[in-house]
């Protein structure tokens, strides 16, 4: 029995300890008969022992223990996401703000041009995150405006498990700092499920925030499923927050098990909106912006052609009329316009230096050479979700109200502070493109969807500062870092088998700039813009425009452009009249991509889908028309409550009030951008009304409220008509009226994309003036709080 144990474990010994493959191709074969553990399913299957017949455990000898390692020399993977910045503007790939971090990495690895992602966050998050195109996740579109269609339901199939759980399967250690923006919205609750959080998708360790977009000063944050608070400190930033603790992981990590390969995905929430910068970073790019978005773009095009960043003959495409010339616009205007670009810039090279501090813990552990590091430059192109003359109040223009110059002029000198949630103008997104059409959600044109993307990894890159120029996609990430680890595609994952990455590897492209592409299809298609690259020709069709409230045409009405990217590298050269029979092939191409993906039916609408009830998603509620929540439920999201929007309702509370009387937030919902709060003041009850921050409707009892038990209403008369409308508000005292107001309008769609609903206190900003932030728990007994809606709504 002795011997055949001592077999065993020489054969595991054996087994375990090969090297990761080398070379273009993943060998599955090799990895699976070499090693003698078949990881092509997963969970590894652990060896069946032999039975022992020894009575006494002195007089046996144990087999060696099973423990699933990655294979030697497996590199460490660290994928640097940045939000919401276009091609065209980090000085790496001939941009205007300095990004040193970006510069280094380059320097000493290699630089992708022609690198795509879908043109929307979630999407190209689902895609990078698991190799498989966005609508085979469900994601065609952010998870909140998810409908019922296979292709968009938000919900990521088992079929497709992500790079993270593979990964982890393999025995590496795994984590996730910053933006998540995959779980769907109706899942984000203490209910769970938690199978599509991050520490259900393969992730040991996540600290950040899970929706789309969040406060960089006061942001909504979760360790791991649980709500947790940031610290006070008056410098306190987000960006800051999330890379010290990517750091401190890595380093505890490395220093308990160094043997052990890690995972690390650093997806920061800048540079999406709300645009908040330390005022020091701002500043350093006081008056380069003066000029204007049509000279940036000039300026940019010539760095760009200068560096060799695009080939020489290409061409700098036009400004569309949808966009307004900067020569247009008011002296006073372009003074707000200008700082809203400095702000952005600062905003960038800050959120460098943030991922500077990472490169640097990974230097200090000695582990950068062994560490396959993506910095991609943007999960889309520049954004123009602020409009046409930006917005001091992001979610404004999220709830289709452009933002006006003259309203936001004050706002020039506190732009990106605490006091602002802002988002820059139309014009510096098109510049922030350069040289490309269009920008994000505009997934037709690579201003959509071409963004930088520089991979760095000593031990394997030997060209050093070079352009690699092969058609990719974020899909192909996931393929690569496989082949770099030396794992296989896994074929079945917890007994479910699985959807083929649709992803190739890029390490072929490694020591052969000029190797042939290996991809060579890939359809794009977001809100009704959709487009299919096949063999160096685009056709695509641009159907909607993301601040412009009209109605779209009828898809089939659509008219489709062709372009030769081999040649015509900006897409500036329109052949689709002149060669019609190329045209209707990719057309038919993108049919083809487009059924097997599941990306029919189209769906072009946008903030109506917001409303679940609308989308056909589902709703953690259902159709119950009454919630009750008690004190201490705090941080419920917007999509797992009561939804007040554009309709009657109640909020009826009993609480108990203290012989010394009460102070306090009863409920409130969102923040200083927008919400609403039940609260006293001075024994007081007191409602407020804050739209968007630019205006706010109080009502309140006219005398104080005696101590012991008391029931507190107060009910909202909506005034009916289109979403948005006003109302009246009504503050009831145990059944007696004690308050009246007029609220002039309503915020239609949405409250918050990162602030939810406290019982009992105000977290993160605070909705109303009246009381202190991170100071205004109720002093009194909340017994419970019943928010309703009437029957039918």
């Amino acid at each position: 029995m002795k011997r055949i144990y001592l077999l065993l474990a020489i054969a595991f010994l054996c087994k375990s300890c090969q090297p990761a493959q080398e070379g273009n191709e993943t060998n599955t074969s090799a990895t699976s008969t070499v090693e003698g553990l078949d990881r092509t399913v997963l969970p590894i299957k652990e060896p069946t022992y032999p039975t022992s017949t020894e009575l006494d455990a002195r007089n046996a000898k144990a087999p060696p223990r099973f423990e699933v390692k990655a294979p030697e020399k497996a590199p460490n993977v660290v994928i640097v996401l940045i939000d919401d910045i276009g091609f065209g503007h980090s000085s790496a790939f001939g941009g205007p703000i300095n990004m040193p971090t970006l510069e280094k990495l380059a320097a000493n690895g290699l630089k992708y041009n022609r690198f795509h992602t879908t043109a929307l966050c979630s999407p190209t998050r689902v895609a990078l995150l698991t190799g498989r195109n966005h609508h085979v996740n469900n994601a065609g579109a952010i998870m909140e405006l998810a409908t019922g269609f296979p292709g968009n339901t938000g919900i990521r199939p088992n079929s497709v498990t992500p790079l993270a759980q593979i990964l982890r399967m393999n025995g590496y250690s795994t984590a996730a700092f910053g933006k998540y923006h995959e779980t769907p919205p109706w899942e984000v609750s203490v209910s769970g499920p938690f199978d599509r959080w991050p520490t259900g998708s393969g992730f040991d360790k996540f600290y950040g925030f899970i929706g789309g977009e969040t406060n960089q000063w006061s942001p909504a944050i979760y360790d791991g499923v649980t709500r947790v608070e940031h610290k006070k400190d008056p410098n306190y930033h987000f960006t800051v927050d999330m890379t010290d603790h990517a750091v401190n992981w890595m380093q505890a990590q490395h220093s308990l098990t160094p043997d052990k390969p890690f995972y690390v995905y650093f997806a920061t929430g800048a540079t999406h909106a709300p645009h908040h910068a330390p005022k020091e970073w701002a500043d350093k790019y006081k008056g380069k912006f003066d000029q204007g978005w049509d000279k940036l773009r000039e300026e940019t095009y010539a760095r760009q052609q200068q560096m060799g960043i695009i080939p020489a003959n290409a061409k700098l495409t036009p400004r569309p009329e949808e966009i307004p010339s900067w020569d247009s616009q008011s002296a006073d205007a372009k003074k707000l316009f200008s700082r809203q670009m400095e702000v952005f810039a600062g905003f960038a090279e800050h959120t460098d230096h943030e991922v500077g501090r990472l490169v640097e813990a990974l230097e200090k552990m000695g582990e950068l050479d062994n560490t396959i590091f993506f910095y991609i430059v943007g999960d889309n192109g520049s954004s123009a979700e602020g409009g046409p003359e930006g917005t001091y109040n992001e979610m404004m223009a999220l709830n289709g109200i452009p933002g006006n110059a003259s309203q936001m002029v004050n706002h020039i000198d506190d732009w990106g502070s605490p006091n602002t949630f802002p988002h820059f103008a139309i014009g510096w997104a098109h510049a922030g493109n350069t040289p490309f059409q269009w920008t994000k959600q505009i997934a037709s044109h690579f201003g959509g969807t071409r963004n930088g993307m520089v991979l760095h990894w000593p031990d394997r890159i030997k060209a050093k500062g070079e352009i690699r120029s092969q058609f990719h996609h974020v899909i192909d990430v996931a393929p690569t870092v496989l082949e770099a680890a030396g794992l296989p595609e896994p074929k079945s994952v917890n007994g479910v088998t699985q959807y083929p990455m649709d992803g190739v590897s890029m390490l072929y492209t490694i020591d052969d700039a000029k190797a042939k592409d290996r991809r060579t299809t890939q359809y794009f298609e977001m809100f009704g813009n959709r487009g299919i690259y096949h063999e160096g020709w685009v056709a695509c069709t641009r159907h909607s425009i993301p601040w412009l409230l009209v109605e779209n045409p009828p898809l089939d009405k659509d008219v489709w452009e062709l372009y030769n990217i081999d040649e015509d590298f900006s897409e500036a050269n329109n052949l689709a009249s002149t060669n019609p029979e190329k045209l209707k092939e990719l057309q038919e191409i993108f049919r083809t991509e487009a059924i097997k993906n599941h990306v029919f039916p189209i769906d072009d609408r946008r903030s109506e889908r917001f409303n679940p009830a609308i989308a056909g998603r589902p709703d953690l509620l259902g159709p119950r028309k009454s919630l009750t929540v008690y004190e201490g439920m705090v941080g419920i999201s917007e999509n797992a409550f009561i939804n007040i929007k554009n309709t009657n309702y109640t909020i009826t509370a009993d609480v108990e009030i203290p012989k010394s009387g009460a102070n306090g937030v009863i409920i409130a919902q969102a923040g200083r951008f927008g919400g609403w709060t039940l609260y006293m003041k001075n024994n007081k009850l007191q409602h407020e009304y804050n739209f968007f921050g630019i205006e706010k409707t109080r009502v309140s009892s006219a005398a104080a409220v005696s101590p012991g038990p008391h029931t507190f209403k107060y009910e909202f008369l909506f005034d009916g008509g289109k979403p948005g409308a006003g109302g009246t508000s009504i503050l009831y005292v145990d059944g007696k009226k004690v308050g009246e107001g007029k609220v002039p309008k309503t915020e239609p769609f949405a409250f918050s994309a990162d602030e939810g609903i406290d019982v009992g206190m105000d977290g993160e900003t605070n909705v109303s003036d009246d009381y202190r932030e991170g100071d205004n728990t109720f002093t009194g007994k909340i017994q419970h709080v019943t928010v309703e809606v009437p029957p039918g709504k």
